[in-house]
């Protein structure tokens, strides 16, 4: 049987239409005002992620599209390296740092896959290991800010939004044991998955249509899609190699 990710497409394009939006906002909103290199490196990163969320969407162009969007993604994470040093009490800067790097991984994941860089046994595990790691930051980072997360949850949601920043924080931590050990990994990917699309549709959607002129709005809601578009290209990829039994053959 053939191990191909072309049949498991879904996520990547999700992943690279997310990029690219967040490309396009980051571009439109990027305030002038800041520092001449800095706006230059942001510039360059935006840049990169709508070429490469383009790219990424045809297969004889998703190796070169990965490849871009993980330099724009390695340049977000470099970004926040001072910000950790600075304040390392504060996990916010960690956060932020995890976030961007289960985008770098992502990316790398679809690089790897179309070069064919490693065997199939061999990525998957690179794979859950590392956004196993973020979504374990998740999970802390919703428990550091729980009171933050709760207002974030629509107050129409029964029972109550404090339930639900809980909730939610605990099923992270499950599926971040899942994925670490490699128990049931593929339904903790899909079902990550899942929360946090649900979040982009619940929680940001409706933030961007009461205040579109909100840049944070917008880069937020790209944001959690390119999260969920990276933890599903890592479902797909557990999908297709549980499927094959393993087996990678040439496409």
């Amino acid at each position: 049987m053939t191990v191909s990710m072309a049949n498991s497409k879904l996520g990547y394009h999700v992943f690279g239409v997310a990029a690219l939006a967040h490309g396009v906002i980051t571009l439109a909103w990027h305030d002038s005002n800041d520092g001449h290199q800095l706006r230059y490196i942001v510039y360059a990163a935006a840049a990169a992620l709508i070429f490469g969320g383009a790219t990424i969407q045809f297969r004889r162009t998703a190796k070169a599209g990965a490849a871009v969007l993980g330099a724009g993604y390695l340049v977000s994470v470099l970004l926040c390296v001072p910000g950790m040093v600075a304040a390392p009490q504060i996990y916010n800067s960690w956060g932020n740092f995890f976030e961007q790097f289960s985008l770098l991984s992502g990316a790398a994941i679809v690089y790897a896959w179309f070069s064919s860089a490693w065997p199939p046994k061999t990525l998957t595990r690179i794979g859950r290991i590392l956004l196993g790691i973020c979504t374990a930051s998740f999970t802390l980072e919703q428990a550091f800010y729980l009171d933050a997360t709760a207002k974030f949850v629509p107050k129409w949601i029964p029972p109550t939004q404090m339930f639900w920043a809980v909730a939610t924080t605990f099923f992270f931590a499950l599926a971040a044991v899942a994925l670490l050990t490699n128990r049931m990994a593929l339904l903790a990917s899909r079902l990550l998955t899942l929360m946090i699309v649900s979040f982009g549709l619940l929680v940001w959607v409706p933030l961007v249509f009461s205040n579109p002129h909100s840049h944070t709005n917008w880069s937020e809601m790209a944001e959690t899609f390119e999260i969920a578009g990276a933890i599903w290209i890592l479902a797909d990829l557990l999908g297709e190699y549980r499927l094959s039994g393993g087996v990678k053959v040439i496409r």
